[in-house]
């Protein structure tokens, strides 16, 4: 994906249209928009997320007020006033244009009526012209297969809280678009379609099966269909999950909103931030343990057998088997000479020849010797390895405990700040706790749900897959039968190995991906700590001591650096495998990212290392910033790749306001300027560039 330009009509402070193109080139692949706190930057990065996917960030307030106010008070009553957002770009060599539009209306008793948006998308085609896409097509799907909804947070994202990445509760569709992005939905599709010819053969074999065969077949789909509704009530419960949480954020910031909640809710933030650092460092305990136990469990069992084993030398050393005092080929070729050490002959048959032979059995355990004491000497070195095991077991489940016992006080705590929030003398504060309180308790529900609807699907399919065995084993002379058999027998090998090219695929992509992810770290950041990615792509940093990891408690900066890292590494990691052909499907190796106040919460190294890293990575980079975040390290590293800038002009009503405005390339252009009438509107100007 490849951004070409964006045009906006009366959107948020934007009054009018006004529209910018985007830098694209290879060698100048950046575009920047200059412009004060407050004058529209949040608001054009809500532009491309609201177009796209109807979607804005946490950041942009009242984001029910679309429609600009300037356009609203010189409109006619009822007089629908024009309010919309167009973004071209380019994907896969085809040129496509999006366009979200609203009306709002002026009410005769000044009310505003906004009407619900609506999307329109064109695409250029072979004959260069723009063609409104086929009935059967939605512009989200489209959209949606070149930048996963679930992703664009990390394409477009503000700055300031991108650190909020490494600790969204989304993980499993942080997951799961991943996946996309890597071309796995053909994997679910061939599954998908292998699934439905399976069960399509079932049917036929119970048509034609006798009635063992019947009543297999029909409890196996009763199964399966149990499993498959459970897999749809799954989905409805990770939208549920998602809207709570997104209630819950928004009652949270409603909290900060309070003046008399300043304190406490500073008390709860901290508080909720440690109680998430020490699960973590329960859950990485727990996993030390298994893996602990996994790899050197068995030597837990070992005295008693070696105690059995060592017995046996004993008995073999006493009865002078052990050690062997001749080797078999030294018999085997006195034999060969038939002629003894002492010269005497040796021809078969004679009492010399046989007392020779009676060698060979007792000859042959030099062999057994050497094997017997080359195992002694493993037994005895992982006998010495049983006290370091325990002390690692005994070491992991004491950190436990402890942790569990912080977290049990911490737990206290902020239910103690909870009760005093729903007794608050004020009742808008009583209320928010009170709303808060029932979220948090259906967010309880829908995961403890879950989690039991996964044991249910796992049960469900291994009690299917049984049957499927039972049906595999039957025993028919029936010809047709015999056949569908084979026939069903062929499509669930082919699921099951589609399913295990995914499982590997999936490990070896998230394996490469966190590499990523620890090399993009390492050269941003002067600390010695190492980022983690888990199975469920949760992001989190440690330090290796002792070879162990040790989870840290990461500075909002240090976050800021391991979400930069990730969206990095996800450009890096997908473009080359999509040149390598890693990747099945359209290539979708380039993306665009655009930052809003990208550098506002780095300090000076930091700061230089991002604006030095980042535009490497992506294909395409916006940056939105003020002037205090843009001069200095961040210019000199940025500006050479500089391919189009511009500047945002807030106008302002204000008889005293304090103008300000910025130089670039020898000319002035200013950042806050006096509005020439009541209201307050921002403009959009391009800088004129000059090497």
């Amino acid at each position: 994906m490849k951004l070409l330009s964006l045009r906006i009509c009366n959107f948020r402070p934007f009054y009018g249209e006004h529209s910018l193109t985007l830098a694209k080139s290879e060698e100048r692949n950046i575009t920047v928009i200059h412009g004060n706190n407050g004058s529209g930057k949040t608001a054009l990065l809500n532009a491309f997320t609201w177009a796209l996917y109807e979607k804005f960030t946490a950041a942009l307030a009242s984001p029910e007020q679309l429609v600009n106010r300037r356009a609203i008070a010189e409109a006619n009553v009822d007089q629908p006033i024009p309010c919309w957002v167009e973004v071209s770009f380019d994907h896969d060599g085809k040129q496509y244009r999006v366009k979200r539009e609203c009306c709002a209306y002026r009410k005769k008793d000044g009310s505003i009526e906004q009407a619900k948006s609506e999307i329109i998308m064109q695409f250029v085609g072979d004959d260069g012209r723009w063609m409104f896409l086929p009935a059967s097509q939605m512009p989200e799907d489209v959209i949606s297969r070149v930048l996963p909804r679930s992703l664009h947070q990390y394409f477009f994202f503000d700055g300031e809280r991108i650190e909020n990445i490494t600790r969204t509760d989304n993980r499993s569709e942080i997951a799961e678009a991943t996946k996309k992005l890597l071309g796995v939905e053909v994997l679910d599709r061939a599954i998908k379609h292998l699934t439905t010819a399976r069960k399509t053969l079932e049917e036929e074999l119970e048509g034609i099966g006798d009635a063992e065969t019947q009543k297999l077949v029909s409890q196996k789909r009763q199964l399966e269909q149990e499993a498959e509704q459970l897999e749809t009530r799954q989905l409805e419960l990770a939208q549920e999950l998602e809207h709570q949480t997104t209630r819950r954020q928004k009652l949270r910031q409603k909290q900060l909103e309070l003046s008399d909640m300043e304190g406490l809710q500073l008390q709860f933030d901290t508080l909720e931030e440690d109680e998430r650092e020490i699960r973590e460092r329960i859950q990485q305990s727990k996993k030390t343990l298994k893996r602990a136990i996994s790899q050197r469990g068995y030597i837990v069992f070992l005295p008693k057998v070696a105690m059995q084993f060592r017995s046996l030398i004993r008995e073999r050393e006493e009865r002078g088997e052990l050690p062997a005092d001749i080797k078999q080929t030294f018999v085997q070729d006195l034999l060969e000479r038939q002629t003894c050490i002492c010269g005497t002959a040796l021809h078969e048959g004679t009492a010399a020849c046989s007392a020779v032979k009676s060698w060979l059995e007792r000859s042959g355990l030099s062999e057994v010797e050497s094997a017997t004491y080359r195992i002694e000497a493993q037994v005895n070195e992982l006998e010495s390895q049983l006290d370091d095991f325990w002390q690692e077991i005994d070491r992991e489940q004491a950190s436990i405990n402890d942790n569990k016992g912080k977290l049990e006080r911490i737990q206290d705590e902020l239910e103690d700040i909870r009760e005093q929030l729903r007794h608050s003398p004020r009742e808008d504060i009583r209320e928010l706790q009170n709303r808060l309180d029932e979220v948090d308790t259906a967010i309880d529900r829908l995961t403890t749900e879950k989690g039991v609807n996964q044991e249910k699907i796992a049960n469900l399919e291994l009690q299917a897959g049984r049957l499927g065995k039972q049906l595999k084993e039957s025993r028919t002379n029936e010809k047709r039968q015999k056949l569908v058999l084979k026939r069903i027998e062929a499509a669930q090998e082919a699921i099951d190995r589609l399913k295990q090219v995914k499982e590997n695929r999936d490990v070896v992509f998230r394996k490469q991906l966190e590499q990523q992810i620890e090399e993009l770290y390492g050269q941003i950041s002067f600390k010695a700590y190492v980022p983690r990615l888990s199975d469920r792509y949760e992001l989190s940093l440690v330090e290796v001591a002792g070879g162990q990891d040790v989870l840290v408690g990461a500075s909002t900066g240090e976050n800021q650096i391991l979400s930069l890292s990730f969206i990095g590494s996800v450009i890096e990691r997908v473009r080359h495998w999509s040149k390598t052909g890693l990747i099945m499907g359209p290539d979708s190796s380039t993306f665009p990212v655009v930052m809003d106040s990208p550098f506002g919460n780095l300090d000076e190294i930091y700061r230089r290392q991002v604006a030095r890293l980042v535009p490497l990575l992506a294909n395409q980079l916006v940056v939105m910033a003020s002037q205090t975040q843009w001069r200095g390290e961040v210019e000199q590293e940025m500006q050479p790749r500089i391919g189009r800038e511009y500047v945002l002009t807030f106008n302002s009503p204000k008889v005293d306001c304090e103008e300000a405005s910025i130089q670039r390339y020898g000319q002035v252009y200013p950042l806050v300027r006096q509005s020439q009438n009541e209201f307050e509107y921002t403009e959009m100007m391009e800088v004129e560039r000059r090497e």
